[in-house]
């Protein structure tokens, strides 16, 4: 019997419990397919799981990990064979990559010269500023480092940056930054922590795309986000990923545009190298994906 090489959560603890495995590989069945895994992209989501902070149920041992990209070895979205990415950008599409794409065009899409608020420099607000660049949008993001803004705004071509740790209020300057009218879309990556200032920040009619929870606001701290968004009139989605179809789309619109796909760093399959890429991530140092190559 074939077998394979796999890495296990078990405890819900720490991602430092994870636990090299040998397995027999799958079978395949009807409407399935074998991948053989070439690299596979870090969510904070991963981070969640390892420390039991996920919202949501998981499976004992769950494996780490929620996007893969690889090679087809038995009998899937197919991407353009003109495409120049590697393996680890097309991963990123897969979770990030669909999210970056649903929150800003899943229901009202974005048209060219609306802003874009992104919150910090993880991998689906990096990765948005790449979809939003491509459509003309105008762009906002926020960080509480300043060579994280002077990098993402060289390199990505941001309008506006602000410092939320200088600038606290920063739904004030969004303000300011559009003479009173906020903004059309905003990235929430905090929660019930910052969504207060993102209705403040949001244009009447606009969408706030609920993606995370890194900034949970204690029970007495939370707004009344019913009442503010009747105020504002706006449209708050939540978004877990996102359908095969915005796949389809989302590749599409990736190949044709021939994107870069933010990857920051990648490091080896293993358990000590896949726990370095968990204390990476968690250290908040990356602008991007942070990816493991198998």
């Amino acid at each position: 019997m074939a077998l394979r090489t796999a890495l296990r959560h078990t405890t819900h603890d720490s991602w430092k419990s994870i636990r090299e495995v040998q397995e027999p590989r799958p079978t395949v069945g009807n409407h399935e397919g074998l991948i053989k895994v070439r690299r596979a992209p870090l969510n904070y989501r991963d981070v969640a799981i390892a420390t039991g902070k996920y919202p949501f149920s998981t499976k004992d041992q769950v494996v780490p990990g929620s996007d893969d990209a690889g090679d087809v070895v038995e009998s899937v979205v197919k991407i353009p064979e003109s495409s120049s990415l590697s393996y680890a950008q097309w991963a990123s599409v897969v979770c990030t990559g669909v999210t970056a794409w649903n929150a800003p065009f899943g229901a009202l899409p974005l048209k060219p010269g609306q802003n874009v608020l992104f919150q910090g420099t993880g991998g689906v607000s990096v990765t948005g500023l790449t979809l939003a660049k491509a459509a003309d949008a105008i762009m906002i993001i926020t960080s509480s480092s300043d060579d994280k803004l002077q990098y993402v705004k060289e390199k990505y071509g941001v309008d506006h940056v602000i410092n939320y740790k200088k600038t606290p209020d920063w739904a004030s300057e969004v303000q300011k930054i559009t003479a009173g009218r906020g903004v059309d879309f905003i990235i929430e990556n905090g929660g019930s922590g910052t969504i207060k200032q993102s209705l403040d920040a949001i244009a009447f009619g606009g969408t706030i795309a609920l993606i995370g929870f890194l900034s949970i606001a204690a029970h007495e701290d939370m707004p009344d986000v019913a009442l503010l968004t009747l105020g504002k009139g706006a449209n708050v989605r939540g978004i877990m990923i996102g359908s095969k179809e915005m796949l389809e789309d989302a590749v599409c619109f990736i190949g044709s545009h021939d994107l870069a796909i933010p990857v920051e760093k990648t490091f080896n399959f293993g358990r000590d190298s896949v726990i370095n890429a968990f204390d990476y991530m968690i250290s908040g140092q990356h602008i991007g994906k942070i990816c493991i190559d198998f």
